[in-house]
């Protein structure tokens, strides 16, 4: 119904700016990251020469998405430890920087044991950082081997549900290149629908209130010449109701034991909606977002982020300054109180199926979830 309105963007590659990486110039070793909250109106990096940065870009959403922080927070250690920092103090103001987000500290974790084994071991720093970096580059390698996985599981359980092709896909925040070592979770699947030419129509939640879905998603769904469409968040329920949606697809930031899925917030309205209108709603995330010690969405810790991210509005070339005076124009009275979680928790009973590099968990159950993880350390350990 809404295809007249559709964009499908020129077909173009995703940005050749990758979203983190590691580089060693003359002055000494650095992480550059893609700048996020810059994005669409241009590509801006910031170079991080310690955890200290690292950790302001991580609450400024700079760097963002379970995946990628991970990834982020493994190279934060690293950094600290090749630099000469403390790696202790490093490790721990990186794994609180966002706590909601488990991949965080999942990432910070590896390192840090990397490095505390390698100087128990051999007693030499420089050994012990250097193992730290080698871990960080391994999860790296990693996330990006998972991203194409998924991507082949996420399209096969789709063909499974919905045969015949044509998917209209709807999706919620980011949860492409920009948030992964390699092409993604949710996004993975719908642009290996695409290339496979059963994507009919990707739906893109603008995701309020700092719009991941409108800045990044419609990006990256513009580069990469997917016929797509963007709606406010508040929006879906009418595309539900006039039969437009196929499947619903969205990303995780801590998945647990019990298969409740914290995401960006606004994703457990669409899951209510898809179970109303009888349309599969998937998760899609790798095994290191599953934390099977919280046992479930009770014992989450949602993060609470600034009011004035919902009473404000930033343009995207106009870098926030501080953390609580936004600096944007004002949308609402001068004084006004924000309620302003940063996700939501979607319980499992909702959740038609958990897609991880090992497969797809449906129904998603905890017992189906502890093997899926036990399988995934036994592929590591082997």
């Amino acid at each position: 119904m809404a295809d007249q309105y559709a964009h499908s963007g020129d077909d173009k590659r995703p940005t050749e700016i990758p979203a983190i990486r590691w580089e060693e110039p003359p002055e000494g070793p650095v992480l550059v990251l893609l700048d996020q909250t810059r994005l669409p109106a241009e590509e801006v990096e910031l170079v991080c020469t310690d955890a200290s940065a690292l950790v302001e870009a991580i609450g400024s959403l700079a760097v963002r998405g379970a995946p990628l922080l991970g990834i982020a927070g493994a190279y934060g250690v690293a950094l600290a430890a090749v630099r000469g920092f403390d790696v202790d103090e490093a490790a721990a103001s990186l794994a609180g920087a966002r706590p909601t987000a488990v991949n965080l500290a999942v990432g910070v974790r590896r390192a840090h044991s990397a490095y505390e084994a390698a100087l128990a071991k051999v007693g030499d720093v420089r050994q012990a950082a250097a193992a730290a970096l080698a871990a960080a580059r391994q999860l790296h390698r990693e996330d990006a081997e998972a991203s194409g996985r998924m991507a082949e599981h996420g399209v096969a359980l789709l063909d499974e549900l919905l045969p015949g092709g044509g998917h209209r896909i709807l999706t919620h925040c980011n949860t492409g290149s920009l948030v992964s070592g390699g092409e993604g979770t949710a996004f993975a699947v719908a642009l290996a629908a695409h290339r496979a030419g059963r994507l009919r129509r990707l739906w893109v939640d603008e995701t309020r209130p700092l719009l991941q879905g409108a800045r990044l998603t419609a990006y990256e769904a513009a580069r990469s010449g997917m016929a797509y469409t963007l709606l406010t968040d508040n929006a879906a329920g009418s595309l539900f109701a006039a039969g437009e949606v196929d499947a619903v697809l969205i990303g995780a930031d801590r998945i647990t034991a019990d298969g409740s899925v914290a995401n960006k917030i606004g994703s457990y309205p669409l899951a209510v909606l898809a179970r109303y209108h009888h349309v599969p709603f998937i998760v899609v995330a790798p095994v290191t977002t599953v934390d099977l010690d919280t046992a479930d969405g009770a014992s989450i810790e949602v993060e609470q982020r600034p009011g004035h991210e919902v009473t404000e509005v930033t343009a995207p070339q106009v870098p926030v300054v501080g953390g609580e005076a936004g600096g944007g124009i004002p949308v609402a009275p001068l004084g006004t109180q924000a309620y302003n979680p940063a996700f939501d928790v979607t319980p499992a009973e909702l959740v038609t199926a958990i897609v991880t590099e090992e497969g797809a968990v449906s129904p998603v159950t905890a017992e189906a979830l502890a093997e899926v993880c036990a399988r995934s350390r036994r592929v590591t350990a082997g």
